[in-house]
């Protein structure tokens, strides 16, 4: 893209099923994407595994929601390549501090271990990346915000791109069509991700029980 990318056009683009990339973090430019398979993860389809909820029940960590959205970004980028530019940093905190970008954070004592950030549009979640610096930080990370979405009015937790290991969460891939479907549908509603208290690991261990 050759203009320079705002938070309003990049709210746009969101809207319309596109979402914004660097080839690395050194190349000052983004790019627009819309895979033609689209990566999601279906909030009544999420796998909680015996192990992943045996560690959730003992919760050897400490969650927080957008207690430090900066280093959550900074996290996620800090890795050999990552499509996180400057750029994006700074549209990423824009987003933030206007209520739209949310970080969902794992930690333990005063050390942030994990988490993962996306945007918020409508009843839509728009995950953007996530980091792990313990076993299972991300996946804790990931079903308190599938726990959150379900109970906050979303309808879609858009993932861009299915990998190995939320496919192993309960990640699947949809043509883009029927993306674009469930995008409109979520955009005609209005999730609130910072309302609710966060549970305990019983509590959300108990919940995705009884709904799955």
């Amino acid at each position: 893209m050759a203009q320079t990318l705002t938070a309003e056009l990049l709210l746009s683009g969101y809207a319309n099923g596109i979402f914004p990339m660097a080839e690395s973090r050194e190349d000052p430019r983004l790019y627009w994407f819309e895979p033609k398979l689209r990566g999601v993860m279906p909030l009544e389809g999420f796998h909680l595994s015996r192990s992943l909820a045996r560690e959730i029940r003992r919760m050897p960590y400490h969650i927080r929601v957008n207690h430090a959205f900066h280093a959550t970004v900074e996290g996620c980028a800090d890795r050999d390549e990552t499509w996180i530019n400057a750029q994006l940093f700074d549209l990423y905190d824009q987003l933030h501090s206007h209520g739209f970008a949310h970080s969902m954070e794992v930690w333990e004592g005063k050390t942030l271990v994990g988490g993962l950030f996306g945007i918020t549009l409508g009843g839509a979640f728009f995950g953007e990346s996530m980091f792990s610096r313990r076993t299972n930080a991300s996946k804790i990370a990931i079903a308190y915000v599938v726990d959150r979405l379900r109970l906050s009015g979303f309808t879609l937790f858009d993932t861009q791109y299915l990998t190995p290991h939320l496919a192993s969460l309960g990640g699947i891939e949809i043509p883009r069509e029927a993306y674009r479907a469930e995008l409109a549908r979520a955009l005609e509603s209005e999730g609130d991700f910072t309302k609710r208290p966060l549970p305990s690991g019983q509590e959300l261990v108990q919940r995705m029980t009884q709904t799955s």
